[in-house]
């Protein structure tokens, strides 16, 4: 009786359900609604709408949508299948499972405000005794680090290397946004992204010595600060743990390389499609449309709304006001930007309401990711939380040579 009582005792108490969504984010999501229609006031402003009018379609090569969304399609395969390298020192994940989470996250990173939705797949994959959540998630901050550099340095070769109109125009459009910022906005975003990726491999490969420095610089203003710091980076930098075993690094960035490659030859042959063009008849180029990828990159660093909208077509338009006359970008460009927004969106979506369609295990998962985040939010500790939904029996994830940590 004793023994059984102390074990009541020792064990700790179920954990509760969070608020739920809408209560534990109301303040990310009034703030989310504020951007929007702040960004959409702007661009009405600007003569820029959301929906362009029909003549702005008289142009398109309607074959070319079916044909972008078999280019969306493989790269979402490659961005999502590319993750296995870096679980993969935790355990082998089978590909329809991964497939599932992957783009299951990727609809919530887009439908939820704020990139809220970067906590689906870490809590979707986490596997009891495999894959832990502090694990998960040091994958999807890898993943971030590596596809920021790449795409900051695209951005920043195309912003060298390829030929702008001259001279540019002050603004895009008639929106307050400096086209010449624009450009530096590019720069910035390489800086920082290097910035980052030189501190993580220096927490990762030079650990000791790296949080002795943040110590030591930051505790001039705050010791607790510092050790916060370093704490943080020590974290994050778990992340680069797939830079330590080629077999699994080399592959991935080999993947990553496709992912970006195919996205932009899909955005490259939208814009032909929709008849984007100089003034003496030239289409689009592909090193300008590097350009356009990367600068929509920079714009959904912005704490976004829900769906990305408005930013994601500010993201568009200010990179084509380097290259375009301002009659091509409120005519066939504004075709192109809502159709491309549109593909994106249709593919996105559907591709995780197939797998939530036929996979119950997914929706349970998903709703249990939910659940866990508002938990972690509250404060409560992983090691409380319930275990994963349970897999469907099938090819399960098998624990490789590397050890959990």
């Amino acid at each position: 009786m004793q023994n059984a009582r102390a074990l009541l005792q020792s064990t700790p108490p179920p954990p509760t359900k969070g608020p739920g969504f809408l209560r534990a984010h109301k303040g990310k999501l009034v703030a989310s609604v504020i951007i929007t229609v702040s960004i959409w006031l702007m661009m009405r402003k600007g003569g820029l709408a959301l929906v362009p009018e029909g003549g702005s379609f008289s142009q398109v090569k309607w074959w070319t949508l079916p044909a972008y969304l078999m280019t969306m399609s493989a790269m979402s395969y490659f961005r999502a299948m590319r993750w296995r390298y870096l679980l993969r020192s935790f355990a082998d994940v089978a590909p329809r499972r991964l497939l599932a989470v992957s783009w299951i996250g990727f609809a919530a990173i887009i439908l939820m405000p704020f990139r809220l939705g970067e906590f689906v797949r870490p809590y979707m994959i986490r596997e009891k005794g495999k894959i832990s959540l502090s694990s998960a998630t040091g994958t999807v901050v890898g993943e971030r680090v590596v596809d920021g550099l790449f795409l900051s340095l695209v951005l920043a070769a195309a912003l060298i290397l390829v030929p702008t109109v001259h001279p540019l125009p002050e603004t895009v459009i008639n929106l307050k946004v400096s086209v010449a910022y624009v450009r530096k906005s590019g720069f910035v975003m390489l800086g920082v992204f290097a910035s980052g990726t030189v501190v993580l491999m220096a927490f990762y490969f030079a650990r000791a010595w790296a949080k002795k420095l943040t110590l030591l610089v930051f505790g001039l203003v705050s010791k607790k600060l510092g050790e916060k710091l370093a704490e943080t980076a020590e974290k994050l930098a778990n992340g680069l743990h797939f830079l330590g075993r080629p077999r699994d690094a080399l592959p991935f960035l080999a993947e990553t390389t496709a992912y970006w490659g195919l996205n932009v030859l899909g955005m490259w042959l939208l814009a032909w499609g929709c008849g984007v063009a100089h003034p003496d008849g030239s289409a689009i180029t592909f090193g300008e449309t590097c350009a356009l990828m990367g600068m929509l990159g920079v714009t959904i660093l912005i704490p976004g709304p829900p769906g990305l909208l408005g930013v994601f077509q500010v993201g568009i338009y200010a990179g084509m006001a380097m290259y375009f006359s301002a009659e091509m970008i409120t005519g066939p460009g504004s075709a192109y930007v809502f159709l491309l927004y549109a593909l994106q969106m249709l593919w996105t979506f559907g591709a995780a309401a197939f797998f939530l369609v036929i996979d119950r295990n997914a929706l349970k998962q998903l709703r249990q990711a939910e659940e866990d985040a508002e938990r972690v939010a509250d404060g409560a500790p992983e090691s409380i939380l319930p275990p994963p939904a349970p897999e469907a029996p099938a090819k399960s994830s098998r624990a490789s040579g590397d050890a959990e940590e």
